[in-house]
């Protein structure tokens, strides 16, 4: 390095592309430090970097907190007053067979492999795009209206002990 150019930068030849007597700027390249020209910085996109605009809004407003996140509102899984049907294969498999489709061309309608067409129709619950798509392509219903509407005493019977985690699983069967 030589000289002195304006802005405070030095004169000299760049360490990158071996430019003389140009101004020079030390800049990270990798895990070096160089002193390269502004036509190596530009190209190697070296210069200052813009701020993000959240970043930048953030900064601006520090007082503003964050939107709580929400579920997403298509998420057919989520609403409590739907849930999969109990004979959802039993549905698949009969409206497939109604179109007189084999598993391999229900697959390729939805853009699913022939595993997923399997696994469902064997009583595997599929996820919740997957209904999506049986319910759309097969034009059936396999979210129906939830059935928990049954209630469990506790402490019934002789026994005072309260309901058990087994009590619960059994309930659920």
């Amino acid at each position: 390095m030589s000289g002195q150019g304006e802005n405070g930068d030095v004169m000299g030849d760049c360490e990158l592309c071996g430019a003389t007597n140009v101004s020079l700027r030390e800049y990270r390249v990798n895990k070096a430090m160089l002193a390269i020209c502004p036509k190596c910085v530009a190209q190697l996109n070296l210069g200052p970097k813009e701020e993000a605009p959240g970043l930048a809004r953030a900064r601006r407003n520090p007082t503003t907190t964050p939107k709580p996140r929400t579920f997403r509102k298509n998420n057919i899984m989520n609403k409590a007053e739907k849930e999969l049907a109990d004979d959802f294969a039993r549905r698949i498999v009969n409206a497939r067979e109604a179109r007189g489709w084999n598993q391999a061309q229900l697959g390729q309608r939805m853009a699913e492999t022939i595993n997923v067409i399997k696994s469902a129709e064997s009583g595997k619950p599929p996820t919740d795009s997957v209904v999506k798509k049986f319910e759309m392509i097969l034009g059936i219903e396999l979210m129906v209206e939830s059935e928990h509407d049954h209630q469990t005493m506790i402490g019934k019977g002789s026994s005072s002990r309260g309901m058990t985690i087994g009590d619960y699983l059994k309930d659920l069967r």
